[in-house]
């Protein structure tokens, strides 16, 4: 019998932004994203992409007051599919991590699904601005994403000049460690990966 795809829509509108996320964690890499920041779409895309999620996010809000509520809530938005579509997390790997090169930049990120949430970014930016983004918020889109999908996620650049190679490869990074962790392994039997029995914190 065919395993149960593990997928998820979450619609989130507030008095600033509505945002609609599709997921499908097992799908093949197809992603996009629609926000109206072009460097966010840009960051988006990658996780899916290299994620093997089939990502499709939409967005509109208060760009005329600045970015923040719009980064905010489709991290938001995005953490929240991947809570629910990954369920009770049984048979998932769990724990993961992914070393990626961009040219001159390599960024690595770790993940532990773990129902405790928690982000550490280790980035260092050259400019206030990746495009339309402000820097500062690449690790705002990395929290909000944390958070609500209730992982644990460590984030760093460990090189590069580029401010949007760094940030590109940090995004690549994620989708493949978050590839990796949420892969079910038959070897596990459908036990949820901890000794506590549970992963929900």
């Amino acid at each position: 019998m065919a395993a149960e795809r593990r997928t998820a829509r979450v619609a989130r509108e507030t008095k600033e932004t509505r945002v609609e996320v599709t997921l499908d964690i097992d799908g093949a890499g197809r992603a996009s994203a629609k926000t109206g920041i072009g460097m966010l779409d840009h960051l988006v895309e990658q996780i899916g992409k290299h994620g093997l999620f089939d990502l499709e996010v939409s967005a509109s809000g208060d760009l005329h007051v600045d970015e923040h509520h719009t980064v905010e809530d489709v991290g938001i938005a995005i953490g929240q599919a991947l809570d629910r579509a990954l369920g009770d997390r049984r048979g998932i790997v769990r724990m993961a991590d992914a070393l990626v090169p961009l040219d001159e930049a390599l960024a690595q990120v770790a993940v532990d699904i773990s129902g405790r949430p928690y982000c550490s970014v280790e980035a260092a930016w050259t400019l206030d601005r990746i495009g339309e983004l402000p820097a500062s918020l690449v690790e705002h889109l990395l929290g909000a994403i944390a958070a609500e999908a209730k992982l644990t996620l460590h984030a760093r650049v460990l090189k590069g000049e580029n401010d949007h190679h760094r940030a590109e490869a940090m995004c690549k990074a994620l989708g493949r460690a978050l590839c990796a962790a949420t892969r079910v392994d038959p070897r596990r039997a459908g036990d949820v990966p901890s000794t506590k029995g549970t992963l929900g914190g």
